[in-house]
């Protein structure tokens, strides 16, 4: 079942592809809504959301909040290339993203937690004390300010693509992740670096079971 994954997702694009050549819709212009866009490619709305989230960390449209979806420059993009990657991804393949995905994210809290000024950031505590009174936070979210706070633009934006590669879906943290999160938050505040990377491979290892 895995294995299909990265097929329906390429069929699903490209249906998409063709619906918005089909339409004329320029860059700039807004997309069908996802009840739309489900009835017309004959698929469920999730399978719609999890497409367009795929190609929003993309950059190949863009969704604004509480305003819809809108078409990037689809020639700014190698959209051939990223379909290919898509297609040949086996299970080793998905692993490396997987793991290269890992290495963005604790290249961003080395630097952080190294960083006094980054480490005692309020957002810190805002996500800690959510963790605490709401039991979850969401994921993408998180690591997202992570690496933005690191300062590198670049590895932000292979990020983005990376977590879009491995089809990692964008939800709250669960219960067994919780610990480990709150491990790793405090550890990073405190300025304790392997205790922080040690706590997000621990977070991974339960993130990705």
């Amino acid at each position: 079942m895995a294995e299909q994954q990265p097929k329906r997702f390429v069929e699903l694009v490209t249906q998409l592809r063709e619906l918005i050549d089909a339409q004329q819709i320029q860059p700039g212009e807004k997309l069908p809504s996802e009840r739309v866009l489900a009835e017309q490619l004959g698929v469920s709305r999730s399978a719609i959301r999890e497409a367009l989230r795929s190609l929003d960390l993309l950059g190949l449209i863009e969704t604004k909040h509480g305003g819809g979806t809108f078409l990037a420059n689809f020639q700014q993009h190698q959209l051939v290339e990223v379909l290919s990657m898509f297609i040949l991804q086996t299970q080793q393949q998905r692993d490396e993203v997987l793991a290269t995905t890992h290495m963005h994210e604790r290249e961003a809290i080395m630097v952080i937690t190294m960083d006094k000024t980054l480490r005692t950031l309020p957002v810190w505590d805002s996500y800690f004390n959510q963790l605490a009174v709401e039991g979850a936070i969401d994921r993408m979210q998180f690591v997202q300010e992570l690496i933005i706070t690191s300062g590198n633009r670049l590895s932000l934006k292979i990020w983005r693509q990376l977590v879009a590669f491995s089809g990692e879906q964008a939800t709250f943290t669960t219960e067994e992740e919780k610990p480990f999160l709150e491990q790793l938050i405090k550890a990073m505040q405190l300025g304790y670096i392997m205790e922080a990377t040690t706590a997000h491979k621990q977070w991974g290892q339960v993130r990705y079971s």
